[in-house]
């Protein structure tokens, strides 16, 4: 079988995918990741083949210009964009953006590929008008540890959610689309489609039918993919004194002045801890002198590490939570956009970890909640308990063994 899986330009939204495309491949199925922009590298350095599906432009890059105020007006005859794309860009709608960029590049990237199948993420859309227009099976895959289509109030919502990133069917950009496409209101030939949130999250214990009367819901395990790299050999000792992992993520480091990381960064290097400084994006050398007990990792896989940390310091990022979840890792969340606040309101419940908004980050509050973390035994006992539960979940060669199972019954 030949499998399209086609993801949106963000780590957090196609690293995530990842592990069930190794399962694929590893059963004997031809894989194909359909992407663009900066992530194209890190989805080929994943070991799997790549295509860029709109290589006109780097989206990412176009919705930071867009975040500062410099995106163009208008697009210009033979440029090869299509209209409204940087209205979207100035507009900061990423999904938006997403779908009418990579939509074309997509179906076309499946029909050569000879797809016989689409896996694509849930706040895709995309991948989900790709698996309509090729009209064969699909399997819709959740990403994210906050939410997922099963959730109240995600599929109905009459305005685009800016949380979760799914752009609903009456969207004049999903009109748009299905109209250039030729579709008109066809649906992907859904499966299945997959929650992967451990059920104390909100997750499935077992199958569980689809509350809008589509295709049935699957549980699957969340296995971290953080990207490869050489390890330094201190990442698999565990320290004697605590180990805290501080990450703000990929995008909060270029749209930020690190104003906030050096006061978190002062805050932690008064701690007797050591400090590990997940970060590429940042010029580390404009925050001044760092504190002695901070170690800088650069790109470092968080799956490469996370395992001898007693706590995260991180954005709230779904990526990052869930492989903390995965290792037992309590966490301090500082959410800010996107769907961080949702993603630290379900580990806050949970009492896994702590919440505080980025934007009232300051050197008190932040010691207290990091103290209160480290000295209260309860919040690492729910993070690991959390972390059996995810063990106990089928994984994604489970879900792909199932998946060929059923394909084959048709």
């Amino acid at each position: 079988m030949r499998i399209l899986f086609p993801a949106a330009p963000g780590y957090g939204l196609l690293l995530p995918v990842i592990p069930l495309a190794w399962a694929a491949r590893a059963a004997g199925h031809e894989v194909l990741l359909a992407t663009t922009a900066y992530v194209t590298k890190a989805a080929a350095e994943s070991g799997l083949p790549t295509v860029d599906v709109f290589p006109v432009r780097d989206v990412g890059a176009d919705l930071l210009l867009g975040s500062k105020g410099q995106a163009p007006g208008i697009e210009e005859p033979g440029d090869g964009l299509p209209p409204g794309y940087w209205e979207l860009a100035r507009a900061m709608r990423p999904f938006d953006l997403f779908a009418l960029a990579m939509t074309d590049g997509t179906v076309e990237a499946g029909r050569s590929f000879g797809a016989d199948l689409v896996a694509y993420p849930s706040d895709h859309a995309a991948g989900m008008l790709a698996a309509a227009a090729l009209g064969v099976p699909a399997l819709e895959v959740g990403n994210r540890i906050s939410w997922s289509m099963r959730d109240e109030g995600v599929r109905e919502s009459g305005a685009r959610n800016h949380r979760t990133g799914v752009i609903p069917d009456d969207s004049p950009i999903i009109a748009g689309l299905r109209e250039r496409l030729g579709i008109g209101d066809r649906r992907p030939d859904l499966i299945a489609r997959i929650d992967p949130r451990p059920p104390s999250l909100g997750g499935l214990r077992a199958d569980a039918p689809d509350p809008a009367g589509g295709a049935p819901w699957w549980p699957m395990r969340y296995i971290p993919y953080n990207g490869g790299a050489l390890v330094p050999d201190w990442v698999l000792r565990r320290p004697e004194r605590p180990r805290i992992c501080l990450t703000l993520g990929t995008v909060i480091p270029l749209m930020s002045d690190g104003s906030k990381l050096s006061l978190l960064m002062q805050a932690l290097g008064e701690l007797d801890a050591e400090v590990v400084l997940a970060d590429h994006s940042t010029e580390i050398s404009a925050l001044g002198v760092l504190p002695e007990n901070v170690r800088l990792g650069g790109y470092l896989p968080l799956s490469a590490f996370l395992g001898t940390c007693s706590l995260i310091v991180h954005h709230g990022g779904s990526g990052t939570t869930a492989a903390a979840l995965h290792y037992g890792v309590p966490q301090l969340i500082l959410p800010e956009g996107a769907d961080n606040p949702l993603v630290a309101q379900r580990v806050v419940d949970r009492k896994a970890g702590l919440s505080l908004p980025f934007a009232d980050i300051d050197l008190t509050t932040v010691r207290e909640l990091v103290h209160r973390l480290l000295g209260e035994p309860a919040y690492a006992e729910a993070a690991r308990a959390v972390s059996a539960e995810m063990e106990t979940q089928p994984t994604p060669a489970s879900v792909i063994d199932r998946l060929t199972r059923q394909l084959s019954l048709r």
